[in-house]
């Protein structure tokens, strides 16, 4: 087939494709890990520090448990909410984390953390709704309430506040549509965590404005200088609020796909239908591995949780030597979200430059959002050697583009 005819049919399919399709995000972290795996088939070698996700093995007792699981032929279809040992354990857990008293009835188990954010969007929200998330924020937020037809508004999160949720600029984007609020702390890119108290105003004032708040926790487990508090935790905030939280960031199980939505019961057994039409149902041997994961993973939790600790503090230091670059220390999650703005360049411009000219790889603000320009989201979720030989690189590498009068 010739080059014009297979351009003309590849359109005539792209004809086909509903109008909402074009209206889905990809993701900056596999951009970025595209074009370096690129780099390192011709040879180059890359630092990653792109990727958010431990560099940890999935605790030895977890992949026992899952391997026994499929050995004793728990391999089967079972109900679309979860198996009930997990969603007991879930109630377990969150009892003894966070001090919330959940019901397995309030629980459903999903194939990991995104597909809560869909699900949960797709049956809370209308076409014309208006939810306010926060810029930088996880881009699948944005991507799947525009998915749906309902309006993104985004709320910045300004470093001079530490990234924190600032309730009265909140208050100031709220209007007669607005539906949802969407928080996530421990947060990503910027590593913020938000306080008892800014949790608090934010609960006082979704109910004083009739709203659904969604709280993304994921990262719970990974809080270096604070406790987690949960926006659940306070009054009259079960009933209006969806929970996500998952395994893949506290127990180091990415590639195992397990996550779970807690919310009120009514909504859960919706939930669980849209999970039964789309998914059907969590695998099965992986849901066993969870509860090994929530009963007995609490060693394994605080191992890799104080590992992290120290390479956050030696990178600290270590980026504070880095001149034209200002950081805040992240009190959550594995993230460093520096400003960049000192050296001219937009922060995809600059991302490029130090994964070609320095060989790591870190990514733009942009892939989190509008307000993201101007930063860089560097995962610490690498070895300290590799964060050391990274330091190395970049610092040399804008140091070059300093002598080249890039540097304002």
């Amino acid at each position: 087939m010739k080059v014009a005819e297979r351009v003309k049919k590849a359109s005539q399919l792209k004809d086909w494709v509903a109008d909402r399709v074009f209206r889905l995000k990809g993701e900056g972290a596999f951009e970025v890990l595209a074009k370096a795996q690129k780099l390192e088939k011709q040879g180059r070698e890359i630092i990653h520090l792109e990727i958010g996700e431990p560099d940890f093995d999935t605790p030895i007792n977890v992949k026992e448990k899952a391997i026994q699981a499929i050995q004793d032929g728990s391999t089967h279809y079972v109900p679309s909410a979860g198996i009930d040992e997990l969603r007991e354990a879930v109630c377990v857990y969150l009892r003894k984390s966070r001090g919330i008293e959940v019901f397995p009835e309030e629980v459903v188990i999903t194939p990991g953390a995104k597909p809560v954010i869909f699900l949960s969007f797709l049956l809370l929200l209308e076409e014309g709704d208006e939810v306010i998330y926060p810029d930088p924020g996880f881009p699948a937020y944005s991507s799947i309430i525009e998915f749906i037809g309902a309006k993104a508004v985004p709320l910045r999160l300004r470093e001079e506040n530490g990234f924190r949720v600032d309730v009265d600029e909140l208050r100031s984007l709220i209007t007669s549509k607005t539906k949802m609020i969407v928080i996530n702390s421990p947060h990503n890119p910027t590593g913020s965590v938000l306080s008892e108290e800014d949790i608090e105003a934010i609960a006082r004032l979704a109910q004083e404005e009739d709203l659904l708040v969604f709280t993304d926790e994921v990262y719970s487990e990974i809080i270096y200088d604070q406790k987690h508090v949960s926006i659940l935790q306070f009054p009259g905030m079960k009933e209006r609020t969806v929970m996500l939280d998952a395994f893949s960031k506290s127990f180091a199980m990415t590639g195992w796909r397990l996550g779970y939505a807690v919310l009120p019961e009514e909504w859960a057994r919706f939930l669980s239908l849209l999970v039964t039409n789309s998914n059907s149902c969590t695998c099965t041997f992986t849901q066993i591995a969870g509860v090994e994961a929530l009963l007995n993973g609490e060693e394994s939790v605080q191992v890799m949780a104080q590992e992290f600790r120290r390479r956050r503090d030696f990178m600290e230091k270590r980026i504070a030597q880095i001149e034209g670059i200002k950081i805040i220390k992240p009190q959550g999650a594995f993230y460093f979200f520096p400003n960049i703005t000192s050296f001219g360049l937009s922060s995809k411009e600059l991302a490029d430059y130090l994964l070609k000219e320095g060989g790591v790889a870190v990514l733009p603000g942009t892939s989190f959002g509008h307000y993201g320009e101007g930063y860089l989201r560097i995962s610490f979720a690498n070895s300290l050697e590799n964060l050391a030989r990274a330091m190395d690189k970049m610092e040399e590498a804008l140091n070059k583009l300093t002598k080249r009068g890039g540097r304002k």
